[in-house]
């Protein structure tokens, strides 16, 4: 079995190539309609109220939220870092305080990247997968620190889905650890010597000099999210609306990828259908894993090698 934390759907569409199933622990009911949809094993709940002994001897994948350490926002989550590490400690230990140091955090949301840590304890997986924004990144190496003193080999690194074969530059921390297997992140597939990047152009049908590349991010707002876009986007921006050619493409007057381009971006699989309004949609998308990278990251936590994979075919 793997459990799979803050599942969302990325993770449970890339191990799919990999022969594996995960059942998806979710507490957003349109991320978990869009799972059971597709078949994925759903449980409707909150994480930190569940008992990983229920869970006793499963591998563990998980994407804790990441907004209080993202780009955008306050980023009161990098302030609260010394509480969360302090609550890995704590729960390496065995000792759960998360309820008093959450209660002294500037984000609710903070003591959720430690919560990875409280079902390491408990069910001792043979192998791990943790996935989050670049900024976490010393969050996953504490743990990486503690899983070595429990006999554990592990990797951790930031990597760049587009360096994997992804139409967008989407860096990741990532921590994966195993107790059978030596890791080490994957090696990338596509860069310099290596195959050629994969384009957004190539991947939704956007001409470069009609309309600015995107960025795939968990939010509805018109600019396709909330992350902000980068300073050579914003000036292709400008260029695309001084001349209008952003208008009116199939009937889309607005900068905004579609759901259907932010998924193919994503890497999901033609026709996967996301479920609830449209606002939740783009969060399911632009939350998500990639699955192309979180297929790279269990294939290296696992050894279990992944297929050939077809190239990907532009969104309609």
């Amino acid at each position: 079995m793997i459990v799979d934390l803050c599942a969302g759907i990325g993770w449970a569409e890339g191990i799919k190539p990999l022969g594996l199933k995960e059942t998806g622990l979710e507490l957003a009911p349109a991320a978990c309609a869009t799972r059971r949809a597709e078949g994925h094993a759903t449980v409707e709940c909150d994480i930190t109220l569940q008992d990983p002994a229920d869970y006793k001897g499963a591998d563990l994948i998980g994407s804790p939220p990441c907004p209080g350490f993202g780009k955008s926002g306050k980023k009161l989550g990098l302030r609260d870092l010394p509480k969360v590490h302090q609550a890995i400690d704590d729960l390496a230990a065995g000792r759960d305080t998360r309820a008093e140091l959450n209660a002294k955090c500037l984000d609710f949301r903070s003591i959720l990247t430690a919560e990875p840590m409280r079902w390491l304890h408990a069910i001792r997986p043979g192998w791990v997968a943790l996935e989050q924004v670049p900024s976490v990144l010393p969050v996953w190496e504490h743990i990486a620190e503690i899983l070595r003193r429990w006999g554990y080999s592990t990797a951790t690194g930031v990597l760049d889905a587009a360096d994997y074969g992804l139409g967008q530059r989407r860096p990741r921390a990532i921590l994966i650890a195993s107790r059978t297997l030596k890791v080490q992140l994957p090696a990338p597939t596509h860069g310099p010597g290596l195959l050629p990047y994969t384009a957004m152009a190539d991947v939704i049908s956007w001409g470069y000099t009609q309309r600015p590349a995107p960025t795939v991010t968990g939010g509805g707002t018109a600019t396709g999210g909330a992350e902000p876009f980068g300073n050579g986007t914003r000036q292709a921006m400008k260029r695309a609306i001084g001349t209008g050619a952003w208008k009116n493409r199939d009937g889309v007057d607005h900068l905004r990828p579609t759901i259907a381009e932010c998924a193919a971006l994503q890497g999901f699989r033609p026709g996967l259908k996301f479920h609830g309004r449209q606002g939740q949609q783009y969060l399911i998308v632009g939350n998500a894993v990639p699955p192309l990278l979180a297929a790279h990251i269990v294939s290296a936590a696992t050894g279990i090698p992944l297929p050939e994979r077809e190239p990907q075919q532009a969104a309609a």
